[in-house]
């Protein structure tokens, strides 16, 4: 078991590892065109109709994010960082997610469809 708890976070940390230097190494190189929505609203001409969102501009990650880059920091490290960041975050998140629903599994109660029939 503690060989397979090895492998595994090797596993993990490995993983982790190249999500975050594609995040960090890739991200500067990323297009400067628009993508998605904002493409569609410059090709059909109605990005200046866009009305401003008070509500998403107050949230906390509204001040520290600015598009796919970090507000403050030097502008050859913002994506990077931004990067970066995002990639952490969603691993904490997605661990986090992991464990309590991990723990909510093993919690000792077997689900009825696991458990065997009486003889």
């Amino acid at each position: 078991m503690n060989q397979n708890r090895s492998r595994n976070s090797v596993f993990i940390l490995t993983g982790l590892g190249v999500a975050v230097a594609i995040a960090t190494l890739v991200s500067p190189f990323a297009s400067s065109d628009p993508d998605g929505l904002d493409r569609v609203a410059l090709d059909l001409e109605f990005e200046n109709q866009r009305k401003e969102d008070l509500h998403a501009t107050q949230r906390p990650l509204s001040q520290i994010f600015d598009e796919y880059a970090l507000k403050g920091v030097p502008q050859g490290l913002a994506t990077p960082l931004a990067g970066l960041v995002g990639t952490l975050a969603t691993f904490g998140l997605a661990w986090g997610a992991g464990k309590l629903l991990a723990r909510g599994s093993s919690d000792g109660n077997t689900p009825p469809h696991a458990e065997s029939p009486e003889p």
